[in-house]
């Protein structure tokens, strides 16, 4: 459906959060809407209390289906879901009220992808506590995408300059996402990294695949998972073509590949991506006891619609003050975007 710019719908996220400053601050962008058509959804009685709040230069156009948008510089288009009760709203405060509030803006996000009326989705942060609070027993976005798409193979990959991090396990526990180290689960999502670093334009397709214990194993003697289920998967991918190296210690493997040796990284869980990623992306100002910059896109891949997010969470702290950093959510909406670009070479849009 892509004509000029693509239509990129962006959620809220948890309305006690930063998600409505940082969604106000990115369309403020101009650059942004010289790439794209980009359009909130959410309450808009929330954008417009955080526009006031902090005298934020915009307006906002509520709308109840997308062929009402105009795509105006400085009069934002809000999806207007009328979900939350603004008397009731406290920031910083976890609620199933900001929880239902939070899902409902992601669920319509979906729909409104799978049914083509918006070429990708880019979601705000949520509170994993208030969406289950609500009722709605997720661990996160990934996994109400995989549900809502009805996905049974896909990943997350974390994008950050040179980074670019997929995750063989993300939400569980440290002790089964040893368990989840299996063969061919390293091999898919090897094949989605594979994707995920041509759709994003990267020319360096070497893939560096993670170990899992101390040293990868050490032949053994710190476990066997590297040998018994990681280096079959290195090995079966190379028989298929990809360009693979593994299984690479960990402690060596993010130090190569912040410098841009690998085009991109397999992680076999959470924090083992997660942790080094966001030691590149988030810098800490000490002196204004504030961060410069929260850089860092969440990609999830496999899906059968677009979809990028902030690396960052709801930082609860901060919200309502006026100083969050819009530059992951800058970045997550040129994800998007570059997205439909190569869907669109690829036909598949």
């Amino acid at each position: 459906m892509i004509t000029t710019k693509p239509i990129i719908g962006i959620s809220m996220g948890d309305p006690a959060s930063i998600g409505p400053e940082i969604a106000i601050k990115a369309l403020l962008d101009k650059n942004i809407h010289a790439i794209a058509r980009p359009l909130l959804v959410g309450d808009l009685i929330v954008f417009q209390n955080i526009i006031s709040l902090l005298n934020l230069p915009a307006r906002t156009r509520s709308i109840a289906t997308i062929s009402e948008a105009k795509f105006e510089y400085g009069v934002i288009d809000v999806y207007d879901l009328k979900n939350v009760a603004i008397n009731q709203l406290v920031f910083g405060e976890i609620s199933a009220m900001s929880g239902e509030a939070a899902f409902q803006s992601v669920t319509k996000l979906i729909e409104l992808a799978m049914a083509g009326e918006i070429d990708a989705t880019v979601t705000g942060p949520i509170n994993k506590k208030s969406i289950n609070e609500a009722g709605h027993h997720f661990a996160g976005h990934t996994e109400i995408y995989a549900t809502y798409t009805n996905t049974k193979k896909y990943a997350m990959l974390l994008v950050e300059d040179n980074m670019k991090v997929i995750h063989v396990s993300t939400h569980v526990s440290l002790r089964q996402a040893c368990d989840l180290v299996k063969k061919e689960r390293i091999l898919e999502v090897t094949k989605l990294l594979h994707e995920g670093m041509l759709s994003l334009g990267e020319t360096n397709l070497k893939i560096g695949i993670a170990g899992l214990n101390p040293h990868a194993g050490d032949n053994g003697l710190f476990g066997t998972e590297d040998d018994q289920e990681i280096l079959p998967a290195v090995i079966a991918a190379k028989e298929l073509g990809y360009d693979v190296e593994g299984p690479v210690p960990p402690d060596t493997l993010f130090a190569k590949a912040a410098t841009g040796y690998y085009g991109g990284v397999v992680a076999m869980y959470h924090d083992q991506g997660h942790i080094p990623f966001k030691l590149t992306g988030f810098k800490w100002n000490n002196e204004k006891n504030q961060m410069d910059s929260v850089k860092g896109v969440n990609i999830t891949l496999g899906l059968p619609i677009i979809r990028t997010s902030v690396d960052h969470g709801t930082a609860f702290e901060i919200a309502g003050k006026g100083i969050a950093s819009a530059d992951a959510m800058i970045l997550a909406i040129e994800s998007a975007v570059q997205l439909c670009q190569y869907r669109k070479t690829q036909g598949l849009i």
